[in-house]
């Protein structure tokens, strides 16, 4: 049975922070059939409009989401926004509570943090956020210069590039180094540092 993974959208949600880990989710069923169902979560169902301007329609709203496996929040601008929406904050917060799970790129730490499922955790950030989300005094400690960093179930990603790195690492968490590594070959994807499922 695939597992469901949630990728949260909204409005000025930086495209690639959702994009990169989508492939790297959904590349997965290209290598083995049924590995994962991928769903583009957002409040209402109609398009959002990202960061750079794409516009995007999600498969569900958060009312009529399924239970998930794993839930991806991105960063982006729409974060300083969505950090206010006290529904959406409420509903990261029920949706984590049955994940296996839980994780955000970039700025969507802030809304982990806010939320609840990363408070008192260690987390990372988009570098030149790393600053102001000390400063809301959420999480246990904001690390710099790191890709990606784990904290129990709660896996934090800096901006943009490093969700994809993210993804494989929990690509091989849940099903194996090798299989993870034929997704990132399936990709041509060849990060620095490449990937190290055993680290």
């Amino acid at each position: 049975m695939p597992l469901t993974i949630g990728i949260l959208i909204f409005d000025h949600a930086e495209e690639l922070d959702f994009v990169g880990p989508w492939e790297v989710f959904t590349m997965a069923n290209a290598v083995r059939a049924d590995t994962h169902r991928v769903l583009l979560v957002a409040e209402q169902p109609e398009p959002v409009r990202c960061a750079k301007g794409m516009r995007v329609l999600p498969d569900v709203s958060t009312a009529d989401c399924p239970r998930l496996d794993v839930l991806v929040v991105p960063g982006g601008q729409g974060t300083r926004r969505e950090v206010e929406n006290a529904a959406l904050l409420g509903w990261i917060a029920t949706a984590a509570a049955d994940c296996r799970w839980v994780t955000s790129v970039c700025t969507g730490a802030m809304l982990l943090t806010a939320a609840g499922p990363a408070r008192g955790k260690r987390v990372t950030t988009h570098w030149g956020f790393v600053e102001a989300l000390r400063q809301r005094g959420e999480a246990a400690e904001v690390l710099a210069d790191r890709r990606y960093v784990r904290d129990g179930n709660i896996l934090t990603a800096a901006g943009v590039s490093a969700g994809i790195d993210m993804a494989l690492w929990l690509t091989g968490q849940l099903h194996g180094p090798d299989f993870a590594r034929a997704v990132q070959q399936a990709m041509e994807y060849d990060p620095a540092p490449p990937y190290a499922a055993e680290v």
